[in-house]
């Protein structure tokens, strides 16, 4: 759930990470603005769009009216670092005086839309009050990016990603387990190890690969042969990616729906119990401890 407003038009479906589930969501966007990824279909349904700049404001407006004590915004859809920054930074200068108790504004931003920021903008845009940033990074590996038509190279990610970083912007990002499948999984693990490792996210999240539009569909986007991953196929990956992790205060979860198992901890205070909590699933320790296929798709 999210709060919602009579005021606010949305545009559904409606997408925000887990964190954000007591924010204020406003779409200054409609869609993605890339939305080309195999593996997503979160926006097929939407052609991008900027949305009207008065509507935004309008709503703005409305919203403060009626939830006067509002103290987190969420800026949808896909990634609203498109925008221009003079326009994201009157959206923010509005929302800061609208709302006085507003303490975090956040939102889903790629890459290369950071990349295509100056430091001195991302740097304004912190200060106006863009506290935290999700970014989907899904793999390190070049060759996993590619076949997955993430428009993004480990170089585009880290760039980006340490712009934000040295603004002040905290980074929460995600790596997606079996994307690669069973040829890729060893240099996916690890490449995506040393990318977090370079980036060094205050949040780090791992969600399992879930087939939306089929395996099949999947295999056939992939581009060559795409070998599936057994859960503790996906299970050894996540262990060798952690393993590999060298991060010193990093929060790291691993509880989305997709995920076989429950992880949390902090990397790499907990990395050897989160190692050890691994290979206790893999060696039937629990039983029960191994989602089954059918429980991630509910």
């Amino acid at each position: 759930m999210f709060q919602s407003n009579p005021g606010i038009k949305y545009d559904m479906p409606l997408f925000r990470p887990p964190s954000e589930a007591e924010s204020l969501i406003f779409q200054i966007t409609i869609g993605c603005s890339w939305n080309k990824c195999i593996f997503c279909d979160m926006y097929s349904t939407k052609k991008f769009r900027v949305k009207d700049e008065d509507s935004v404001l309008d709503e703005i407006k409305l919203a403060a009216e009626m939830n006067p004590d509002t103290r987190r915004v969420f800026l949808a859809d896909g990634d609203s670092m498109v925008l221009s920054t003079d326009r994201l930074l009157k959206i923010l200068k509005k929302l800061k005086l609208s709302f006085p108790l507003l303490r975090r504004i956040s939102c889903y931003a790629s890459p290369g839309n950071l990349q295509r920021k100056t430091q001195k903008e991302l740097t304004d845009l912190k200060n106006a009050g863009l506290k935290i940033i999700y970014t989907g990074i899904e793999s390190g590996d070049d060759e996993v990016l590619k076949l997955v038509n993430k428009g993004e190279t480990y170089s585009s990610t880290v760039e980006g990603l340490i712009k934000a970083r040295e603004a002040g912007i905290k980074c929460s990002v995600m790596i997606l387990n079996a994307l690669g499948g069973k040829k890729y999984s060893r240099q996916h693990a690890i490449n995506s190890a040393k990318l977090v490792n370079e980036v060094e996210p205050d949040y780090l999240s791992t969600l399992a690969l879930m087939y939306s539009m089929g395996e099949e569909e999947y295999a056939l986007r992939f581009g060559e042969t795409y070998e599936s991953m057994t859960s503790e196929d996906i299970l050894e990956e996540l262990k060798l990616f952690i393993a590999h992790t060298d991060l010193k205060r990093t929060v790291f979860r691993s509880d989305h729906a997709s995920n076989y198992i429950f992880l949390r901890g902090v990397l790499g205070r907990d990395k050897l119990k989160l190692i050890s909590t691994i290979d206790e699933a893999l060696g039937g320790v629990d039983e029960n401890s191994i989602r089954e296929e059918w429980l991630r798709s509910l």
